[in-house]
């Protein structure tokens, strides 16, 4: 089981470029697909969901193009688009009957897989309510659980958890992890924490280009002694954020720990500390637009 990304471009009117010859491959396992808002991210997902055309390139499922022959891949896709709609007079049960019928399941099938999945997502309870009275975490769900009707090979999920509390987030994480041994599972976000758990790779977009793409071990690698905490005066924080990358700050009496990323020590007061995802993405993704700029 193997999905590439060949080269993809893919240009809008007004000749603005949303991805610039990106080459992608993926197995089975969960790719965590990171870049700030309007990296492309949500162009990429709709491409290998066969919904948008690329200008250039192509992307290949198990050797089959399927920009030229979609529905290779639509038959064992499961897709949450970051913009999902629901029937608001329909309840969860008619909602995937309805969805289930659209992609052939047999009654008997969608049935069992509609049980299976409303417990899963933990709407069984609210099975008969009518979605148009669901608040927007349950209505996310519902849209997870349409995305597993068909138990898919290829699972493409865009911006999963908006709208979620912290406890529904996690929840869907696990489930992601849960759900990953057999099949390629795309989880594309802004948010880290959303993939620091079960991401087996990462790829780290900006400006419709390919970063980075390597295990989480790797990108942290790759920050591994550049990561600091410098205690300085609020009043010289500005200052210091002006000159360096921070990835956070707290305020404690002594002053304000300054979480930052330097290849060099800045200061001897400074120390080390173990680098996250989140510094690695901010790394990646800081080296990017100054290189852009030079």
């Amino acid at each position: 089981m193997e999905l590439s990304v060949e080269g993809v471009s893919k240009r809008y009117r007004g000749g603005v470029w949303a991805l610039r010859d990106l080459t992608l491959s993926l197995r089975p396992g969960i790719l965590g697909l990171l870049g700030p808002n309007g990296a492309g991210k949500t162009t990429l997902m709709r491409i290998l969901a066969t919904v948008t055309r690329p200008t250039a390139g192509r992307a290949v499922w198990n050797d089959v193009d399927i920009t030229a022959r979609p529905n290779a891949v639509r038959r064992v896709l499961g897709y949450l688009p970051q913009e999902f709609g629901i029937y608001p007079n329909l309840n969860a049960v008619e909602f995937l009957e309805y969805l289930a019928a659209l992609k052939g399941l047999d009654g008997e099938t969608a049935r069992r897989r509609i049980d299976q999945l409303l417990t899963l997502v933990g709407l069984d309870a609210y099975r008969k309510r009518r979605l148009g009275g669901y608040s927007g975490g349950m209505k996310q769900r519902v849209g997870i659980a349409q995305a597993l009707l068909n138990d898919p090979e290829l699972l493409i999920v865009d911006e999963p958890t908006a709208g979620l509390d912290p406890e529904e987030r996690v929840r869907f994480r696990g489930l992601l992890a849960e759900l990953s041994g057999d099949r390629i599972i795309i989880l594309s976000t802004h948010i880290v924490s959303d993939v620091e758990a079960a991401a087996t790779d990462i790829a780290i977009i900006r400006d419709g280009r390919l970063l980075t793409h390597a295990p989480p071990e790797q990108l942290l690698a790759a920050v591994d002694g550049k990561v600091w905490e410098w205690v300085v005066p609020s009043g010289e924080l500005a200052a210091l954020k002006q000159r360096y990358l921070t990835s956070g700050t707290m305020r404690q009496a002594d002053g304000v720990h300054v979480r930052l990323i330097a290849d060099q020590q800045p200061v001897l007061e400074a120390r080390s500390l173990t680098p996250t995802l989140e510094d690695a993405y901010l790394y990646y993704v800081s080296n990017s637009r100054d290189g852009a700029g030079s």
